[in-house]
């Protein structure tokens, strides 16, 4: 992960054959430089898929899908919210529950509960390894559980203390739509999904768009560890996400 947070998102994920983004919200020099710290160019990357139009995850996708041709992947309707309607070099249409191709690497687009016109996450296989990347979203539906399980790495959003929120700056009606079920995953939240639909398959549980001002690295981390370790059959290696830098680089 090139980065996470309520300012920017931005993942990376190669195969033998394929070199992607999910998201683009960072700047374009941001993202050059984050590339660039785990030894990527730009000129390397054959695709930018897009979640959702929020500016945390789009900021920089006009500018640098542009300068370097990268083909965007993203729905109609996420299409038409977009800042850069009309200043893509090359939009490929997806749609939630239909799969598609980028080389080596199968894509599947599944629906999440967000307050954004047609919001997806991503199930990502090849040569049998599996990736699920889901954040943004307010609770965990069956069809979300689904696309989770039997995968060998998770990136899942652990975003809010409720306390912390309930307690902090933000104004009442923000508070609410982080709350409601089109808002964002509470550590709460995710922990009970830890501890009761989690099948341990995973070797890595990357938590993921931690907020600045409601959450706390350790405290998210302190859940989740409790949760997981309900779970004696799940041997995952636990790690957090940051706003500011990459995470390492996770092979398998």
């Amino acid at each position: 992960m090139l980065g996470s947070g309520s300012s920017g998102n931005c993942t990376f994920l190669a195969t033998n054959r394929a070199k992607i983004l999910v998201d683009a919200g960072f700047s374009h020099r941001e993202i050059l430089r984050r590339l660039a710290s785990i030894g990527e160019t730009p000129d390397s990357i054959q695709a930018i898929l897009i979640t959702h139009e929020h500016s945390d995850h789009v900021s920089g996708l006009e500018r640098f899908a542009k300068k370097y041709r990268i083909p965007v992947y993203v729905s109609a309707l996420t299409r038409g919210a977009l800042p850069a309607k009309g200043d893509l070099p090359a939009v490929e249409t997806i749609a939630a529950g239909k799969s598609f191709q980028i080389a080596d690497l199968t894509i599947e687009p599944f629906t999440i509960p967000h307050d954004a016109v047609d919001p997806v996450a991503f199930r990502l296989s090849s040569a049998g390894i599996r990736v699920a990347l889901a954040t943004d979203l307010g609770y965990l539906p069956e069809n979300v559980k689904h696309y989770l399980r039997g995968c060998h790495c998770l990136i899942v959003e652990s975003n809010h203390d409720l306390e912390m929120l309930r307690n902090g700056p933000y104004p009442w009606y923000v508070k609410q739509r982080v709350m409601a079920r089109t808002g964002h995953l509470s550590n709460g939240t995710l922990a009970e999904f830890l501890r009761q639909d989690y099948d341990g398959e995973a070797q890595v549980v990357v938590l993921a768009h931690l907020s600045e001002q409601n959450n706390h690295p350790q405290i998210a981390r302190m859940e989740a560890a409790s949760a997981l370790e309900m779970r004696t059959a799940s041997a995952a290696r636990l790690v957090v996400s940051s706003q500011r830098e990459p995470t390492e680089l996770f092979q398998f």
